[in-house]
């Protein structure tokens, strides 16, 4: 699965990891992330991601 990088701060979401403190699981798609999630560090919306390498 790709990676997706915010282009606000640097988070790396991995969807291999997911995002347990917001209840994202491990193997959960960037696609499949509820529209509401936020950057866990600088709390912006996903169309702030872009696929990373």
């Amino acid at each position: 699965m790709e990676k997706y990088v915010c282009t606000i701060c640097g988070y790396i979401y991995d969807p291999q990891v997911g995002d347990e403190d917001n209840n994202i699981e491990p193997g959960t798609a960037f696609a499949d992330i509820p529209e509401d999630w936020l950057c866990p560090l600088c709390h912006v919306g996903k169309e702030q991601f872009e696929v990373t390498e």
